[in-house]
């Protein structure tokens, strides 16, 4: 390594000192003081924000002896793993806070962990090796289980520990098996040089190392069929926790597939883009679904976030065009926004009358005015009502495909979207339609107020305003699988 290797890690490097000094104050701050481990961490990563903008325009290179990359398309999901990791933090602050249902003596290493897992989404983002790769995934992975079964007093939030940790060791040891027959057929676990001599490799088991590889990606993005964690995982564990696990962990899945599959698989000459393509109708498909009878908030957007990410799968395999390259980034941005507003919003309701069922929302609109117009503007998002940002997301992600000649991609696209608007519009009518169970104000926090006001600026600045987003989008996919 040598000094611009240094200067190319700084983003990690912070985050990596920020995590480790906020254990280091939270072992000195009183039970009811535990906060300022919050606010030091959101201080640090704003500051963080800084260095991994400037990356944008950098030109790609490799550092660390070719194993990382620092490109746009890293900077891009650098930027969207901490913007998701404030805002979470920031929401954290009042759900674990002393005299609530979930509050723990933990805060600051929940904190601590929210850090972490940041830095590994990271590293997942732009790991050009196969063994940073595993080693970032299963970074991420750790620590999520943690998280999911936090609240060591909740039986729902030991189960979603647990029952995460076997999904994901078992979806890891595929994805491995995957990697290995990557290496056994170029001599190397660089996607670069795995790249130069895939050409030449047994096409058939490249295509069965490219499905092996998609069990531990599918796990992360929640793809059929590997989606079966999601919904008790999202019901039982935190609720901020699920927020971020529905953005952070999938955008970084996302992000780590492409490099994946692009750079070192896609240069075989295997036709991969038909599977990813069936994939994709049957993941959203399936999502939607399972999507309509869910009664639980929580249970129905972790099926959402199945089908969303069923939608996403068709800019990846579109990926290529004009639309499609910035179509992915520009999706998995306006989800952020969306469906972190959305978790929010439960957190609460659930935080305020204890209960996290849809019906239990009826007449949110007198008892909480502002969480249900922010709910409402959510829900219409995630249907990709116009002018909101997932519909900025879904006319890319459709002209890719139509541009990608997988018209009927579109056409399945399009079924799904109307199928989901009926358990979308279901919580709307709850909010506004339907009598509340009691007149009593439901309590919104000012710290819960600042994240709905973010997310909700988000969600519409994307539809309304979509210029500089769309050229952010370009400009962070236009990476080559050469540098």
């Amino acid at each position: 390594m040598n000094v611009t290797d240094l200067w190319s890690l700084v983003p990690e490097l912070y985050l990596t000192g920020l995590g480790l000094l906020v254990l280091l104050v939270d072992l000195f701050l009183p039970q009811e003081r535990k906060s300022v481990a919050g606010w030091i961490a959101i201080a640090g990563l704003l500051l963080t924000l800084i260095p991994s903008a400037a990356m944008l325009t950098w030109t790609p290179r490799t550092v660390v002896y070719d194993t990382y990359v620092v490109d746009g398309f890293g900077a891009f999901f650098k930027l969207l793993a901490i913007g998701a990791t404030i805002l979470v933090i920031l929401t954290s602050l009042d759900y674990f806070r002393p005299g609530t249902p979930f509050a723990t003596p933990f805060m600051g290493e929940m904190i601590a962990l929210y850090v972490f897992m940041a830095l590994g989404m990271v590293l997942m983002a732009a790991s050009a090796d196969l063994i940073l790769l595993t080693l970032s995934i299963e970074f991420v992975s750790l620590t999520s289980y943690v998280m999911a079964g936090f609240l060591k007093a909740d039986p729902k939030s030991n189960e979603a520990g647990v029952k995460y940790f076997l999904f994901g060791a078992a979806a890891s040891a595929v994805m491995l098996y995957g990697f290995s027959l990557l290496y056994g057929l170029t001599g190397s676990t660089n996607l670069y040089v795995i790249a130069e001599r895939i050409r030449q490799a047994d096409p058939v088991v490249v295509f069965v190392a490219l499905a092996m590889s998609l069990a531990g990606f599918g796990f992360k993005i929640s793809m059929v069929p590997f989606h079966q964690w999601t919904p008790d995982i999202y019901e039982g564990a935190p609720t901020p926790v699920a927020a971020y696990l529905s953005v952070g962990s999938k955008a970084a899945g996302f992000a780590a597939f492409l490099r994946t599959l692009l750079v070192s698989i896609h240069p075989s000459g295997v036709d991969w883009a038909i599977l990813v393509a069936v994939l994709s109708a049957i993941t959203m498909t399936i999502g939607n679904l399972l999507a309509l009878p869910q009664r639980n908030i929580k249970r129905m957007l972790a099926y959402s976030s199945i089908s969303h990410a069923g939608f996403i799968l068709i800019g990846v395999a579109a990926f290529g065009g004009t639309f499609s390259n910035p179509a992915v980034l520009l999706y998995l941005l306006a989800y952020m926004f969306t469906n972190l507003g959305a978790f929010f919003v439960a957190m609460v309701v659930s935080t305020a009358i204890g209960s996290e069922e849809i019906p239990d929302f009826a007449g949110l609109a007198r008892r909480a005015p502002v969480s249900a117009f922010a709910m409402a503007l959510f829900m219409l998002s995630l249907t990709g009502i116009p002018p909101t940002a997932v519909f900025l997301g879904k006319f890319y992600l459709l002209a890719s495909a139509i541009e990608g000649g997988l018209l009927w991609l579109a056409v399945v696209a399009i079924v799904n979207s109307v199928i989901s608007l009926y358990y979308y519009v279901g919580v709307i009518r709850a909010m506004y339609l339907l009598p509340p169970a009691e007149e009593t104000a439901i309590r919104e926090p000012p710290i819960l107020r600042a994240a709905l006001a973010v997310t909700m600026v988000g969600t519409l600045i994307v539809g309304l305003y979509p210029e500089p987003f769309v050229k952010l989008a370009h400009l962070a996919a236009m990476y080559t699988a050469r540098l």
